[in-house]
């Protein structure tokens, strides 16, 4: 394959140091995510990732080829909209950014994935769960989660084996991301012996969910499986409670948030609600993914909400492939991500031929008296 490449990455300047001359050398590194919208907690939060880490890594200090390197932030927004998402990867692009970490909805990443392969740009998104990504054959496209087909497949097998479920209902929000999770949720239902009693579709700005919801309810489903975020998913627990409707309610990453239970408010109930994470930690990485949780809250006087620690990682995980480069130079460091195995706060990031993650773990989550409860955490 072949790329077109920048020419420069950053911007050169020279500073004075005493009576020495030293040159410091800006990269910029793009995130992209929607901070306006209903989906803006989730895009802020990823935002504040990167941004963590590159105020670490400027604190440190790093030298590569001899220069001082200061990284750059530049963020941008795509508020969800594939347009505007290929937009702000078009101004990445032209400001000459030597690595992306973004974009946060499948929707979004998939369309900009094209530009930054065209540009040789690195792209690490910590978020986007569509199969399809990575299967672009895109050397540019990384993913530092499981993909839709391993965390729609585990939730439905655990939807019929552990919790029991028999007949089932999904509803998606007709997002590249909405739509993979729930098909592959589907999927593994079929195979695990359950059965799917009715399929809905509603959108990812709906706030009235009443007609498709009535007629779930005269199908007296177990479970009802939603693909889509919490900023939809929230309001339609409200709702079903509203109807009398005591099914539980499953769902992906996309509403498995510290958000969920303000946007659902009593309905959430308690052991009601299951969902998976697409990430986690082994035990013997709480220890880490604490400590920047409190780092986190410290630093923006708030929690966690969404897939920040990956946006974290994702960032450290560019530096290093740079330092074991020599070279700020996409061109050069960009075949070193694809060799990574940096000990990132969430685990080992390595990736396959694909550019996903290897070995990538899911976590399944209930909600226990208006909390997120961990239930287990599985590969």
């Amino acid at each position: 394959m072949q790329f077109k490449m920048i020419p420069l990455v950053g911007a050169l300047s020279l500073v004075l140091s005493g009576s020495a001359l030293a040159q410091e050398q800006v990269v910029r590194i793009g995130s992209v995510a929607p901070t306006t919208g209903s989906d803006s907690h989730m895009g802020k939060d990823n935002e504040n990732g990167v941004r963590i880490a590159v105020e670490e890594i400027n604190a440190k200090g790093i030298t590569i080829d001899g220069k001082k390197i200061k990284l750059q932030l530049l963020a941008e927004d795509d508020a969800a909209d594939p347009r505007q998402a290929t937009n702000a990867a078009t101004k990445l692009v032209d400001a000459r950014v030597a690595a992306v970490i973004g974009h946060l909805n499948s929707g979004t990443t998939i369309p900009a994935s094209r530009i930054y392969s065209n540009a040789g740009i690195p792209q690490l998104s910590p978020s986007a769960t569509n199969p399809k990504y990575t299967q672009q054959n895109f050397k540019t496209a990384f993913r530092l989660v499981a993909n839709d087909a391993k965390l729609g497949g585990t939730l439905g097998e655990y939807a019929v084996k552990t919790m029991g479920g028999k007949t089932f209902a999904i509803i998606d929000d007709r997002t590249a991301y909405g739509q993979g999770v729930a098909d592959q949720f589907a999927k593994s239902v079929k195979a695990s012996g359950g059965n799917i009693v009715a399929t809905q579709y509603t959108n990812n700005k709906a706030t009235d969910f009443n007609a498709i919801l009535t007629a779930i309810k005269a199908k007296k489903p177990d479970i009802i499986f939603f693909g889509g975020m919490d900023a939809v998913g929230g309001p339609m627990l409200r709702q079903m409670r509203q109807l009398g409707i005591n099914a539980k309610f499953m769902g992906g990453d996309g509403i498995c948030t510290g958000s969920l239970p303000g946007l659902a408010g009593t309905a959430l109930g308690n052991d009601q609600i299951v969902c998976a994470e697409a990430g986690g930690v082994a035990e013997n990485q709480r220890k880490a993914v604490d400590d920047f949780r409190a780092k986190y809250k410290k630093r923006f006087g708030n929690d966690i909400v969404y897939t920040a620690a990956y946006a974290y990682d994702a960032t450290y995980t560019v530096v290093d492939a740079m330092k074991r480069a020599n070279s700020v130079d996409p061109a050069k460091f960009l075949p070193e991500i694809g060799k990574s195995n940096y000990p990132g706060v969430t685990g080992t990031i390595a990736f396959d031929a694909n550019g996903d993650i290897k070995d990538g773990m899911l976590t399944l989550y209930t909600y226990r008296n208006g909390k997120r409860e961990l239930l287990t955490v599985t590969k």
